[in-house]
């Protein structure tokens, strides 16, 4: 697989074969040669970038953002556009667990007063926000009250009481996506979720308690309300099992689809359908019912985080506000320019997140003139960063960012590798305070199982993609 090298943090994989558009990847020679020692293996990032590429209806090109890694179909990191009328929706292109994204809360707690605490702050955060494989809530819905969490989105949580009326503003499509059709998905589906508005998950899901250790741009902090020494506390989950169960119900549909519609299969999770087929807009309108599904999770349980930590501190609710919540895992309609003429395309972004930078529309009125937040995760033994979009990251990458370290290891081999035991006390060691409800879970998360973050924030800003605004470090960490 040869890559033609564009500047120090952009390769090209040249258009061969049946691939429609080049492959454009952005990373630094310390990232790509992993990647292409892939060769042969039966996961392969650039050749699902190859493989996306191929795929009908894609505009400019497949694109491979930093934290670029194997996933199901799509690379993660993986970005593609597609003209409304003659491209196709593709499961791989959003994933199993479907909006799954970042919510940061800012808190006007300092570093000490925390560091004080930090023993309490993970005792109460962990036994009041569910977390963990199969964790449930205390919100118990019947299906026509999920039909409403799939329609209504952060608005259902916060019309039971979950969260102020402020948080709306600084969530992605104001928390609500439209166009979402409870009929598109599943019985099975929705009995799956009954219990699980309002919980972590497991995996790579996790509650973080950060300070901000340096500010890179002053002006977008100041919009963003951070400064150094600040406490936030991050928020990273998704759809949970609906988002899951909606994506398997949707392989064996867009398999057919695929089929009847002669669109080649190159992997499986690539299924697909024509964008305006019936089998199109069913799949659609399932997914943005899961994106719904993920904000009115990450409603709730901001809401758990502010009672579990403002009368511990004596804060007023309102007093931690929603910086932002963002999605890695979606796919929706916007409008770029392409050639000179502002288009509709429908946008996949999988393990990758908007990063809309100065003047859109679609950015809150407090941050129109900087740009979003990029909310980055890193590991819970590294560091974390807000970045922002840029204007040139609207040009070259559809207003995508890099949404988190990548993993360099799958979670298989981090098991072998790591213990989970060992791993809490040396971030203890380190001031980090890990709660956990599972050591193997732990050691699948290992700090030394991801790329470096630094490294990956390194690319995405060289490449002119994304720019720096603050870089953070982990106090307490619970994950499931």
């Amino acid at each position: 697989m040869e890559l033609k090298k564009v500047s120090d943090w952009e390769w090209e994989l040249p258009k061969t074969g049946d691939m429609r558009v080049p492959g454009w990847i952005f990373a630094s020679e310390e990232i790509l040669r992993p990647l292409l020692s892939q060769k042969g293996q039966e996961w392969n990032a650039l050749e699902q970038v190859r493989n996306v590429a191929s795929l009908p209806g894609i505009v400019k090109a497949s694109i491979a953002m930093p934290d670029v890694h194997p996933g199901y179909g799509f690379p993660i990191g993986g970005v593609g556009a597609f003209d409304p009328e003659e491209g196709i929706v593709a499961m791989g292109g959003v994933g199993f667990d479907i909006n799954c994204g970042v919510r940061v809360l800012t808190t006007p707690l300092s570093r000490e007063e925390v560091e004080a605490k930090k023993e309490e702050v993970a005792d109460r955060l962990f036994s009041h926000v569910p977390a963990g494989l199969g964790s449930e809530g205390k919100l118990r819905l019947s299906v026509s009250e999920i039909d409403q969490v799939l329609k209504k989105g952060a608005y259902f949580a916060l019309e039971r009481g979950y969260g102020i009326p402020e948080d709306l503003e600084f969530i992605e499509e104001g928390g609500r996506m439209e166009g979402a059709d409870p009929a598109a998905v599943s019985l099975k589906a929705k009995q799956r979720q009954f219990r699980q508005v309002g919980t972590l998950g497991s995996g790579n899901h996790y509650l973080e308690v950060q300070y901000v250790e340096e500010i890179y741009d002053r002006e977008a902090a100041a919009a963003y309300g951070i400064e150094e020494g600040q406490i936030l506390v991050a928020i990273h989950c998704g759809s949970r099992a609906l988002g899951h169960q909606i994506g398997q119900d949707s392989l064996q549909e867009l398999e057919r689809a695929s089929k009847k519609y002669g669109i080649p299969i190159r992997e499986r999770e690539l299924v697909c359908a024509p964008i305006r087929s019936p089998e199109g807009q069913k799949y659609l309108a399932a997914v943005f019912a899961g994106i719904n599904c993920a904000f009115a999770n990450r409603q709730v349980i901001a809401h758990l985080v502010r009672e579990a930590l403002a009368p511990m501190f004596g804060l007023p609710f309102d007093a931690i506000r929603t910086l932002y919540d963002v999605g890695h895992n979606n796919v929706k309609f916007e409008r770029h320019r392409v050639n000179g003429e502002v288009r509709e395309l429908l946008v996949h972004r999988k393990g990758s997140t908007r990063a809309f930078g100065p003047g859109r529309p679609e950015n809150p009125e407090r941050y129109r003139k900087v740009g979003h937040p990029v909310l980055v995760g890193g590991t819970m033994g590294t560091a974390s960063y807000i970045l922002r979009g840029t204007e040139r990251g609207m040009e070259r990458v559809w207003g995508s960012g890099v949404h988190g370290a990548g993993r360099a290891l799958s979670r298989k081999k981090a098991k072998k590798q790591w213990r989970g035991e060992k791993i809490v006390q040396e971030l203890a060691a380190r001031g980090i305070v890990i709660r956990a409800h599972s050591a193997p879970g732990v050691a699948e998360e290992a700090p030394g199982a991801y790329k470096d973050v630094d490294l990956v924030v390194e690319a995405a800003v060289g490449a002119g993609l994304n720019a720096k605004v603050a870089r953070v470090r982990p106090l307490v960490c619970i994950k499931g």
